[in-house]
């Protein structure tokens, strides 16, 4: 269990503004972390890794890394990073980065297979593609076997058919490393596929706090409207399906009927529309 209740004074271009963040995280859990630019959200992530000094406490495991007469370095607090600009060493190929965490070749053996990069680990980062090297930085990240890993806008730079596949790698290493995760991220399809919990910042302050399903989704039947989304999941219910659908900033939810639902796949691009007030699906 993570208890963090952290202040700090934060100089934006709109002002100062105060972070005052007081949560819970339950050990494994998947933790997205949402908001406006300048909310707070990566300044708290790098509160929590060491990396800048706050008021308050934080305990991790009923361990202090945070408190009124000490603080945690860095290296002592069993912290995995991603950046967004991967942060990968020049001189180092793929292998060595990862042994330069830890020297455990059979731990980057295996995250290496798990993620496809088994065949590149002797290629140097200058020779890999925006993907790859996310993938690199996530393997190395994982290489201590942390107990919390944070990564902020870590497929934010990325195309859209790679960021599906990263979430994917990204929800598989989660699962099987029982890490706690907590992840900066603007982009609803992604927080709906991989958080099990929402935290929406605004100003320093926590103004929302749920599930994706209940602080994304925005089902609209009662007017004309046809827009195009992303299918992220169908669910059965009983005797009728519900398509789960990304439109911009916003999830919505449409009711298929057997033969509809076999009729679409998972990721690819539908057409959103309105028929005597009720939401229907279609292929674009």
């Amino acid at each position: 269990m993570i208890h963090l209740d952290v202040k700090k004074k934060l100089h934006g271009s709109s002002g100062d503004i105060e972070l005052n963040v007081n949560i819970g995280i339950q050990e494994g859990e998947f933790l997205a972390l949402a908001g406006v630019s300048g909310s707070g959200k990566t300044t708290l992530l790098r509160i929590l890794a060491g990396l800048e000094d706050a008021r308050g406490t934080i305990s991790v495991s009923g361990i202090p890394w945070l408190d009124a007469s000490k603080k945690l370095p860095p290296q002592h607090r069993k912290i995995g990073f991603v950046f967004q600009d991967y942060a990968l060493f020049a001189n180092m190929s793929v292998e060595q980065n990862l042994l330069y965490v830890k020297k455990d070749k059979e731990l980057a053996d295996h995250l290496l297979q798990i993620t496809q990069l088994g065949e590149l680990k002797n290629r140097m980062p200058n020779t890999l593609s925006g993907g790859q090297k996310q993938r690199v930085s996530l393997c190395r990240a994982l290489m201590n076997r942390p107990k919390v890993l944070l990564m902020d806008e870590p497929l934010s730079a990325l195309d859209p058919q790679m960021r599906t596949k990263l979430q994917h790698d990204i929800l598989s290493l989660h699962k099987e490393f029982k890490t706690t995760t907590i992840m900066v991220s603007h982009d609803p399809s992604e927080i709906y596929r991989l958080a099990n919990r929402v935290i929406v910042l605004e100003h320093g302050n926590i103004i929302q706090n749920g599930t994706p399903k209940e602080m994304l989704l925005k089902t609209k039947g009662s007017q004309k409207f046809t827009f195009k989304g992303e299918l992220l999941d169908i669910i059965k219910a009983d005797v009728i399906f519900i398509a789960v659908v990304a439109i911009g900033q916003q999830i919505v939810e449409v009711v298929l009927d057997a033969n509809e639902a076999k009729s679409f796949k998972i990721g690819q691009n539908v057409n959103v529309g309105t028929k005597a007030f009720s939401p229907s699906i279609s292929h674009c």
